[in-house]
């Protein structure tokens, strides 16, 4: 069987709980790598450089894109984001799952030139429920969450270009069943089409050795 990981790309609304359910799964489970994004916001109280973000000036970030180093790259609500090359190639080869989690135009982006990836998208049972958890973070104003809800507003129109969809509501059933979703794409056909040929060739092999004798 394949022994790469797989590229999973994590996306949602503001508010979502993606951040909940990555750090639910890094704790539980050792298969799983998250991808550290590059970004040019500032941190926020608790965020620590190279373990949530690279924390980036827009002259520093044009210069990563200029040398190619992103996988990926977009603004989102007046700041950039994008995915370091390297980091995920590395992780992948190494059999770990990557975790990206990115906002949509980058994942439809990585898709293409990944089209193994598998894309998820998380969002929470109501729209009044994102507006409620912006509120509860206490992190924005009201211009910025307003900002987030039209932005989420786009994201509604592209969520059927996913592979999957989970709603966020009890955070222990989309643990589990992110993990399935994951195992499962381990055992794509389309994965192990390297293993299926072997099989091939050793079934090859005993039929004409059985007709020889």
């Amino acid at each position: 069987m394949d022994n790469t990981g797989v590229l999973i790309i994590l996306s949602g609304f503001a508010g979502s709980g993606k951040g909940t359910i990555i750090r639910e799964l890094l704790g539980r489970y050792d298969n799983y790598a998250l991808s550290v994004s590059a970004t040019t916001r500032s941190p926020r109280e608790g965020e620590e450089e190279g373990v949530h973000y690279f924390f980036k000036t827009e002259d520093e970030f044009k210069q990563m894109i200029a040398k190619g180093e992103l996988l990926e790259y977009a603004n989102y609500v007046g700041n950039y984001y994008g995915t370091p090359r390297e980091y995920v190639k590395q992780q992948l080869a190494s059999g770990k799952d990557v975790i990206l989690e990115i906002e949509t135009e980058g994942a439809l982006n990585i898709k293409r030139e990944y089209p193994d990836a598998i894309l998820v998208f998380v969002m929470p049972p109501s729209v009044e429920e994102i507006h409620n958890r912006l509120l509860r973070r206490g992190t924005e104003t009201e211009e910025i969450i307003e900002k987030r809800m039209q932005k989420a507003g786009f994201e509604i129109t592209v969520v059927d270009r996913y592979d999957y969809l989970m709603v966020n509501d009890v955070l222990e059933e989309s643990v589990e069943l992110f993990n399935s979703i994951v195992k499962c794409q381990h055992m794509a056909v389309s994965r192990n089409r390297d293993y299926i040929e072997d099989k091939k060739r050793e079934f090859e092999e005993y039929l004409s050795a059985k007709k020889e004798k």
